[in-house]
């Protein structure tokens, strides 16, 4: 189990992963985000228990985002516990959205977005919020993530394949390796 935790006077974050895939517990005050949670946990073959409660009477920018920050630090704990395939991707389809995703844990957090939503919300959730989750998540993982829609139908379809295809990718690159994967002997 990889463990992590945040209290601010904004939020309060706690998040636990479990490699083996155990059950998935999901409790957040924003329905949009506990539900893609749930999509990327369940792709990147994670176990996970997140608790998470925040200021959502201003918005959800603080909580979205504190999530990401616990999220990734509790994920660069994993990675770095023992040799790792290091690379993942995938390209997912959405019905009318395909989004294709490239993932390396290399101690760089690096983030690229190539993608437009279509509309600025889904329900009350700001869909701006979604590639500022994966910013704070690839900074405090201390990976490197690229996520580009190919083509977008809708919103929410962007969103979830955005969530499924990093899963996806992260499952790949979480895979044992049989050392460091790097011609230099260290990551980052």
């Amino acid at each position: 189990m990889y463990e992590a935790f945040r209290k601010t006077n904004e939020t309060n974050v706690n998040v636990a992963l479990y490699p083996d895939g155990q059950e998935i517990v999901i409790d957040v005050p924003v329905a949009f985000l506990g539900h893609m949670l749930e999509l990327f946990f369940f792709n990147a073959g994670l176990g996970a228990r997140l608790k998470a409660s925040g200021d959502t009477c201003v918005d959800y920018h603080h909580t979205t985002e504190d999530v990401a920050i616990v999220l990734g630090r509790a994920l660069k704990e994993m990675w770095m516990s023992q040799p790792r395939e290091r690379y993942g991707w995938a390209v997912l389809p959405m019905d009318g959205t395909l989004v294709m995703v490239a993932l390396d844990l290399s101690g760089r957090g690096t983030f690229v977005w190539e993608a437009s939503f279509p509309s600025p919300k889904c329900g009350d959730f700001d869909m701006e919020l979604v590639p500022e989750f994966w910013q704070a998540l690839s900074r405090e993982a201390a990976l490197t993530l690229h996520i580009r829609a190919l083509s977008v139908d809708n919103s929410h379809h962007l969103a979830e394949a955005a969530f499924k295809a990093t899963g996806r990718a992260l499952r790949a690159a979480l895979k044992p390796g049989s050392g460091i994967a790097s011609t230099k002997g260290v990551l980052a």
